[in-house]
């Protein structure tokens, strides 16, 4: 296979034009993921009948196949980058709900009653303490969910969406692999990239567990 390094020299403005946007479709997922799964979370892991039924709603979810979830919002949101962002933010609730729910079991129970018992409201106890506390284990299903958005974007696609995505049809479409190969290397780019970053994130965030370490 030989890569035509002038044709990728040629279209540097357009790799980057369509990195941007395969970037801002997957982070954009993510944080409507992140926004829709903490009150779920919260609510999941406070009212217990109801944590078996939200998680296993967002199994089902994940269940689907990312075309057929794209084509059955064809009929609500057209072909337009809102179908993408809302198929990706399907996608990534489950991981993101499940790790926040974790992460909030995940914290002792003890350091929730000295919260208590030091007069601490309930709301401001979630806030300051419980998310706090179980950040680490949230970000580690941000981070999955960041990584698993950016390799999903490409199906779009077939919705005349998809960033990166583009560059693979192009390439079949015509026998010609580098686009494919600029496509696979700017994804992988990307989640890495991606991922350091959100490690970068947690590690400032959490300074505690640095102490601990």
């Amino acid at each position: 296979m030989t890569i035509d390094w002038s044709w990728i020299g040629d279209h540097t403005d357009d790799l980057t034009t369509l990195t941007l946007s395969h970037l801002q479709a997957a982070l954009s997922a993510v944080f409507f993921g992140l926004l829709i799964s903490l009150p779920l979370a919260v609510v999941a892991h406070r009212i217990r009948p109801l944590r078996g039924v939200l998680l296993g709603l967002s199994n089902v979810l994940f269940t689907i196949p990312s075309i057929a979830i794209f084509v059955l919002l064809l009929p609500v949101s057209g072909l337009t980058r809102t179908t993408t962002v809302i198929g990706l933010t399907i996608y990534s609730l489950v991981v993101l709900l499940r790790n926040t729910v974790e992460g909030l079991d995940s914290v002792p129970a003890k350091t929730k009653e000295a919260a208590k018992a030091m007069g601490t409201r309930p709301l401001r106890t979630l806030l300051t303490v419980e998310l706090p506390l179980a950040l680490p284990v949230i970000m580690a299903g941000v981070r999955i969910a960041t990584v698993m958005s950016i390799s999903l974007v490409s199906v779009a696609t077939y919705i005349g969406d998809g960033g990166l995505g583009q560059l693979f049809t192009d390439g079949f479409q015509r026998n010609f692999p580098t686009p494919v190969v600029a496509g696979v290397v700017l994804t992988l780019l990307l989640a890495l990239v991606a991922d350091a970053l959100l490690v970068a994130i947690q590690y400032v965030l959490t300074p505690w567990t640095r102490r601990r370490a």
